[in-house]
């Protein structure tokens, strides 16, 4: 159920995104953003890049799943983590389940094989960030054992206040 993104799903890859941040970001990110800028039309050869080695443009991660049982209902994207103080360390990027099927168990799903992923290839914990007023994703995280490890920034762009969960993996 959980596999790499093929080229035929960027399509609904794409789709997850724009809904996702739409229902999940709106009175945090502004509706201009969320409904002028976050279009499907002109988000997916940004998807479609993720595709490619060099090509992660926006999102810096080496790999993007999805799951899919028939319908692609989420997606996720993981590697190394992009800030500078976790050189080298992993990161959980993004985690976006399609609305439509929230509360079924996906969203735990993609970030334990995530956590699998990063144990297999040697790491002791994994970070994510999400938005400090995003109350849903924070309750989410803390309940699977992400804890805030203190580092917040300001998302300038968006006018919002970003923080940093760190998770402590165990073989």
């Amino acid at each position: 159920m959980i596999r790499l993104m093929q080229a035929s799903d960027v399509p609904r890859v794409t789709e997850i995104h724009v809904f996702g941040w739409r229902c999940a970001y709106r009175g945090i990110v502004s509706d201009q953003h969320l409904f002028n800028k976050m279009l499907v039309s002109t988000r997916f050869e940004k998807t479609a890049a993720w595709l490619q080695p060099d090509g992660n443009n926006d999102v810096s991660f080496s790999e993007t799943y999805v799951y899919d049982d028939g319908i692609i209902k989420a997606f996720l994207t993981i590697g190394l983590c992009r800030d500078t103080d976790k050189a080298g360390a992993f990161e959980l990027g993004g985690l976006y389940v399609d609305p439509c099927f929230k509360g079924e168990g996906i969203g735990t799903a993609l970030a334990n094989y995530a956590e699998k992923v990063a144990s297999q290839q040697g790491y002791n914990e994994i970070y994510l960030w999400t938005f400090e007023k995003n109350a849903p994703a924070r309750a989410f995280y803390e309940k699977l054992g992400y804890n805030l490890d203190g580092a917040t920034m300001n998302v300038g762009s968006f006018d919002a206040i970003g923080l940093r969960y760190v998770k402590k993996l165990y073989s």
